[in-house]
């Protein structure tokens, strides 16, 4: 057995001053609390030999004492040990505040064994301004191995080591907080930047494990209507798991959820509120998410130790509970809405197929006129109305127009417009009376801002004449020889005012004419300057390409739009009908 090593002991007072001098250098040196411990335990080993050494701090939001800095103690130990005031040897010397020797623990029943071959055991309090900051604790497998000259030095070492500590401490948890509110800044931005639910819950989870080091995290979020927390997200031991929702009031969680407030939980088996989801979790931190004063969900944290969260873990998780709160319910409601918009997009489709159904894809071939006809939407379904009615050898009728506004709406007005096109135009050859039936029928049915601009176009073949009356359309371009001709016939769109008469222009064609329809979505079309198309583009494609096929001619106004646009979304509903003469 090695000879045991014997205590310092100073010959003169300037010696011990100079010792103590030294003390005070040492430890006020840094503000690295760990460091700080372990040049507090070097200076005492040098001065009073140990076999197991312990630095306590104490806690003032548990009552309890921590050790912060051990040597020769099992690390089950350290880890988990808490041992409140007035119990045990070192609580009995932070209760009173006086050193506490034992010359044989074997005989104090005070003394909570941490190994059984000590046999003595020194502990003295730390105290500055007042305050206890935690206990210096020595044990030796020596029965009286201290003696009142250890207690004497040990206690100036704490004395001047205790601020030097406290202050550590103090800028170790202000440190913090400033890394914290710093980190609570960004993830602020980071946080309302992400709307994909999953991804935000997931981000979060893996921020505030950077934050507190727990064992299990779960988000739940509130259902009024079926007065449950309904479980979102939960990993437990960094694996995905799957949670039973909670009745509101219920649980931990729940009782976060009704008070409003944060609920800590220093040991679950304490507590009756506790439901049981995992045979190892010991303490639990629940945060009620609050949204302008509406409760929107809990987020819930869970650690295998016993009183693991603190005082700071809850302040922490506190500050960023209302980012949190307005990120989750924004992106809730983000959900919502992609779901309902995938909704509506499938509702969509079938109306797109609907309309292809209700308008021709292609243009019909009427006798003494080539056709084409080229059309696309702004959005899926388009507001854009054209139909052709052939009466063979005698006459034809031809409708084209646009209704007000773009997608769902537009459309459903313009198949009501053709769906009472179809009624009327079989029984009515006279474009003016079609026209005025027709905005006599929409103004029974009237729809607030909802009106269409529509050209009826009489076809007879046998004299080419073509009779026009319009209601606020486009009016047809012209291209005869190389020069272009514009009639203007006019009058007010249909499916706004009452008693409505309207006129009619007559254009007698040649062999050779090409007559253009357009909606106003083609000239209005934009660029990225912001620019219009313009009917200007129009009328010089078509006095360049007048001569060609309608299927060239409507191929060619589409593809200049496309150029001209570039990445520019489509502005409006394009819609073109090419007929030539023959």
């Amino acid at each position: 057995m090695a000879t045991p090593r014997k205590s310092a002991v100073f010959r003169e007072r300037a010696e011990l001053l100079d010792f103590l001098l030294e003390v005070s250098r040492v430890t006020s040196e840094t503000l690295d609390l760990d460091k700080l411990l372990e040049s507090v335990a070097s200076i005492v080993k040098t001065v009073i030999p140990y076999d197991l050494l312990a630095i306590l701090l104490y806690n003032e939001a548990t009552q309890g004492l921590r050790i912060r800095y051990a040597i020769g103690h099992r690390d089950e130990v350290v880890r988990s040990l808490t041992i409140p005031l007035h119990e045990g040897i070192t609580g009995v010397a932070a209760g009173s505040r006086t050193a506490v020797l034992v010359d044989d623990v074997r005989t104090d029943p005070r003394y909570l064994n941490a190994l059984d071959a000590v046999r003595s055991e020194l502990a003295v309090p730390m105290i500055a301004r007042g305050k206890l900051v935690g206990v210096i604790d020595m044990q030796s497998t020596r029965v009286k191995a201290y003696g009142e000259h250890d207690r004497a030095m040990l206690r100036l070492i704490a004395a001047r080591v205790a601020t030097s500590i406290d202050n550590a401490r103090l800028y170790r948890r202000l440190d913090r907080q400033n890394r914290t509110m710093r980190t609570l800044a960004h993830l602020s931005q980071e946080f309302s930047s992400i709307l994909d639910l999953d991804e935000l819950l997931g981000k979060i989870a893996a921020t505030i494990r950077a934050l507190i080091n727990y064992d299990a995290f779960s988000i739940f979020l509130v259902d009024q209507d079926k007065r449950v927390l309904r479980h979102r997200f939960s990993v437990r031991y960094d694996q995905r798991v799957k949670l039973d929702n909670i009745p509101l009031g219920k649980g931990i969680t729940g009782a976060a959820a009704e008070s409003r407030e944060p609920v800590r939980v220093a040991d679950t088996g304490q507590d009756p509120r506790y439901i049981a989801s995992h045979a190892d979790i010991r303490s639990e931190l629940a945060v009620p998410l609050i949204m302008q004063d509406r409760v929107v969900g809990v987020l819930d944290v869970e650690s295998d130790r016993f009183g693991y969260f603190t005082e700071d873990h809850q302040r922490t998780l506190s500050l960023l509970a209302p980012q949190i709160a307005s990120s989750v319910e924004n992106a809730r409601l983000y959900e919502e809405i992609a779901h309902r918009e995938r909704a509506m997009e499938q509702d969509l489709k079938a109306a797109r197929k609907l309309q292809h159904v209700l308008q021709p894809r292609e243009a019909p071939e009427l006798r003494g006129l080539e056709t084409a006809l080229r059309a696309r939407p702004a959005r899926e379904i388009s507001g854009d109305v054209y139909d052709f009615f052939d009466h063979g050898d005698d006459y034809a009728v031809i409708v084209f127009g646009d209704i007000s506004g773009k997608g769902a709406a537009a459309a459903l007005y313009g198949a009501l417009v053709s769906g009472v096109l179809r009624t009327l135009a079989p029984r009515r050859r006279s474009p003016a009376v079609l026209m005025q039936s027709l905005n006599e029928t929409l103004l029974e049915r009237k729809v607030d801002a909802q009106y269409a601009t529509l050209l009826v176009a009489l076809w007879e073949p046998r004299t080419r004449m073509l009779t026009m009356c319009n209601a606020g359309a486009e009016p047809p371009l012209i291209y005869r020889d190389g020069k272009l001709i514009e009639p203007q016939p006019e009058g007010v769109p249909i499916g706004l005012l009452e008693a409505r008469e309207y006129e009619v222009v007559e254009f007698q064609t040649r062999i050779g004419d090409t007559v253009l329809l357009y909606s106003d979505g083609v000239e209005d079309q934009l660029n990225a300057k912001g620019e219009d198309y313009s009917r200007a583009r129009v009328q010089k494609l078509l006095l360049k390409r007048g001569s060609q096929s309608p299927k060239c001619i409507a191929g060619a106004i589409f593809a200049d739009l496309d150029a001209w646009r570039d990445d520019t979304p489509i502005t409006d509903d394009q819609s073109v009908v090419v007929m030539r003469v023959c």
